[in-house]
């Protein structure tokens, strides 16, 4: 199913202003965003229009109750300078299993595909040129109905907003791995990328970090041993050859970079093991020298290399070099910039505005 999507432009753009060799993290935004209202049962209205401000009431529910999920997910253009996505349908699945957890309503896939392609239609000048760049997109939910009360909203809004994005800096980081805080339990909200998952990981990190470390390592809930996730990223181990990465047991995210990951070292005649992994394990690995390399995965970064984990006054070392992880790295850049073959047919074109 296609959607009419009415367009209201600016009158001028302000990419003309951008230095794309100097953008700042986070606070540069496009032209225009798309919203679409969740109203009597059913999404209505998708636009694109001006980037600004939303009116919200005080008592609008995602304030008080905490119903808000979103995306993460990029833009890139191809060696013929061709907007392209990297896998939207996946984040569109991805977003509606975090709304049924969270007691939303799905959003169509082919809403939220065409959502995307309308906006980073019109903005494909924002797409930054140089090579590790891109045009971050955030897709969100959240309950704009104004009522106090214990229940699920009826009234929603999604919105897509768009921020080019420079390269991130890819030094080796350091991990503290968290005894005392979790990031998510057995049936709890840990596989939906749920806004209050991301605010509880706040303090654990600034911790972390006033430490001297780069992210948390977070460990299961109930017994803190098990891996779980590193940051926001999901993390790959290699041991005596073999990769091996936390299942999907309910509480780590279905990361789209993960499934990528696995597929590629699939390819390239690596065992990729999904199963449990505890710390120890790991300290033990490090210790006989079969821990070869480990490294994070996410849509913001990438591949994050993994120079050591601290935990409880001990450092176990990982690798001072991350060869597969920097492979697996620049092939998948490659594949999102054209440079390569997408042989895994992970990759959209989008129709871009002529001006």
């Amino acid at each position: 199913m296609s959607y009419n999507i009415n367009i209201t432009k600016v009158e001028k753009s302000r990419v003309d202003a951008l230095d794309f060799n100097n953008i700042p993290l986070g606070t540069t935004f496009t032209d225009h965003m798309f919203i679409c209202d969740f109203e009597n049962g059913e999404w209505v209205n998708p636009r694109i229009v001006p980037m600004g401000m939303i009116p919200t009431h005080p008592a609008a529910m995602a304030l008080h109750y905490g119903q808000a999920i979103f995306e993460g997910m990029k833009a890139y253009k191809d060696s013929k300078g061709e907007p392209m996505l990297f896998r939207p349908e996946d984040n569109a699945k991805r977003m509606n299993l975090s709304a049924d957890r969270m007691g939303m309503p799905k959003v169509s896939e082919d809403l939220f595909v065409d959502g995307l392609k309308e906006l980073v239609g019109l903005e494909h000048n924002w797409i930054p040129p140089k090579d590790g760049s891109a045009l971050y997109l955030r897709p969100f939910m959240y309950a704009d109905e104004p009522f106090i009360g214990m229940r699920a909203a009826t009234h929603y809004k999604f919105i897509i907003m768009a921020s080019p994005a420079g390269p991130f800096f890819s030094k080796r980081i350091r991990l503290w791995a968290e005894k005392q805080y979790i990031r998510a339990a057995h049936g709890g909200t840990g596989e939906a990328k749920a806004a209050g998952n991301y605010a509880a990981a706040i303090r654990p990190t600034e911790l972390a970090k006033s430490k001297g470390y780069d992210q948390v390592l977070w460990l299961d809930a109930a017994e803190h041993k098990y891996i779980q996730e590193v940051g926001t990223m999901n993390i790959f181990f290699k041991i005596k050859g073999e990769f091996i990465t936390p299942e999907l047991d309910g509480s780590v995210l279905h990361g789209i970079t993960r499934a990528s990951v696995i597929e590629m070292l699939k390819a390239m005649n690596y065992k990729v093991t999904e199963r449990k992994i505890t710390i120890d394990e790991i300290k033990e690995a490090s210790a006989n020298g079969t821990l070869e390399e480990a490294f994070g995965t996410g849509t913001a970064v990438g591949i994050a290399y993994i120079q050591e984990i601290g935990i409880e006054g001990e450092t176990i070392h990982v690798s001072d070099e991350s060869p597969i992880g920097l492979e697996v790295n620049d092939t998948l850049n490659a594949i999102k910039t054209g440079q390569l073959e997408d042989k895994f047919g992970w990759m959209t074109k989008v129709e871009k505005e002529l001006v």
